[in-house]
Order: structure tokens, then C-alpha cells, then sequence
């Protein structure tokens, strides 16, 4: 364990700042709060825009398929052509495979005010988890459960995994079911800067990863 010691210098400076400024700590405490609540409403308001924006995207592949033809060879042709022509512009995200999920993440979730209702607790990562899971109503609970209980992305996927939802469902001891779940879970605390480190929100951003400002923010972050 390091220890740091305050220097002479240090301890002055700090007699010397609360005796002019007497209500010193108060201040720093409210400026650190509006910091965090700032971090907060963009980190928010980015992980929003993209998920809706894939929720938008799946919707118009949708659209254009039953506009179209829906025979599976249209489908996959226009998944083709939209992601040729889109990675050129907008990066990996939007490649075929995730295209794909942004098709099925309508057609599993084709309300967006349900989208809407928990996409500040989610993120993507949780959402593609959920893509798993064929039925509806298990579907909406495990989301209903991560955006309430602050479930991180690796809790939704390993309770997604292990059929969580099911397991608490059929057992008539439905509190050791919860405990056991929380203990395994233990080591998967949400991180609060979890949206952040994901290349994919970087990407969504127009950063590319190698750009030397990410990978600033990032070292100072992590």
C-alpha cells in the first residue's frame, strides 16, 4: 500500500487556502457535485442517442424489407449494400452483423417508448443480451429488472445465460434464487464509466480508435 505524505508545502497551502476561504469545503463539494452530475447527463445522453439511433436504423431495414420483398435473399442483400456503403462513412458499427442486431433489436422491442422507458440504466451491450432471449415476456422482465436493480452489462448477460429469469419463476424459494444470483454477481459491479471505455460509443462519436485524443481520455480515465 503506497502511502503519500503531505510536504510542508502542501500542509501550508492547505492552512493557507481554508484561513482565506473559510468555507472552502463546502465549495469544492458543490462544485464536485455539479462535475459528476455534468459527467452524468452527457454520459446519459450519448448512450440514449445511440441506442435509439440503432432502434431508428432496424426499423427502416424493417420498413424497406416489407416495402420491398421479403423473401431472405432481399433482406440479406440489403443488409450488404447498407453496410458497404455505411462503414465507409460511420465506422465497424455499422457492418453487416450489427446491422443485423439493429433489425432484430426492432423486431424485438418494435415499441420505442418501451425502449425509451429504461434506455437511461441500459446500454447496448445490456440490449444485445436481450436479443437472446426468444420469449417476449422474459425478454421484457430481464430488462424491466437490469434498468430498476442496476444490473451491469456482464450481470444481464450471465443472468441471461443462465436462464435467471426461468430458475426464479419455477422455484418455490424464490429468495435463495435472488441471493445466490447477487453472490455470483458480485465481482460485476456497474461501472460508472462502463459506456465510455466501449470503442462502439467512441466509433458512434466519430472518433476512430486510433486517435490520439481518445486514447488521452481514455489513459486519464482508466
Amino acid at each position: 500500500m503506497i502511502i503519500h505524505r503531505l510536504t510542508a508545502t502542501d500542509t501550508l497551502m492547505v492552512r493557507y487556502t481554508h484561513t482565506i476561504f473559510p468555507s472552502y469545503a463546502a465549495i469544492i463539494t458543490d462544485i464536485k457535485d455539479v462535475i459528476s452530475s455534468g459527467q452524468k447527463v452527457a454520459y446519459n445522453a450519448t448512450n440514449k442517442a445511440m441506442i435509439l439511433t440503432y432502434w431508428h436504423v432496424g426499423k427502416r431495414i424493417v420498413e424497406q424489407e416489407q416495402n420491398g420483398n421479403e423473401r431472405a435473399q432481399y433482406g440479406q442483400a440489403l443488409i450488404d449494400a447498407l453496410a458497404d456503403e455505411l462503414t465507409k462513412e460511420y465506422g465497424k458499427s455499422y457492418s453487416k452483423r450489427n446491422l443485423q442486431y439493429f433489425r432484430k433489436f426492432y423486431i424485438a422491442f418494435p415499441d420505442v417508448r418501451i425502449v425509451n422507458a429504461c434506455v437511461h440504466n441500459l446500454t447496448w451491450t445490456h440490449f444485445r443480451s436481450l436479443l437472446r432471449v426468444s420469449d417476449e415476456n422474459a425478454r421484457l422482465w430481464y430488462m424491466n429488472e437490469a434498468s430498476n436493480e442496476g444490473w451491469s452489462s456482464r450481470t444481464s448477460d450471465r443472468n441471461v445465460s443462465t436462464q435467471y429469469f426461468y430458475r426464479l419463476m419455477q422455484s418455490p424459494k424464490k429468495n435463495d434464487v435472488v441471493n445466490e444470483m447477487l453472490l455470483k454477481n458480485s465481482e460485476n459491479q456497474k461501472n460508472q464509466f462502463e459506456l465510455l471505455k466501449s470503442p462502439i460509443v467512441a466509433e458512434f462519436l466519430g472518433f476512430k480508435n486510433e486517435d490520439s485524443t481518445l486514447k488521452m481520455i481514455w489513459s486519464q480515465l482508466f
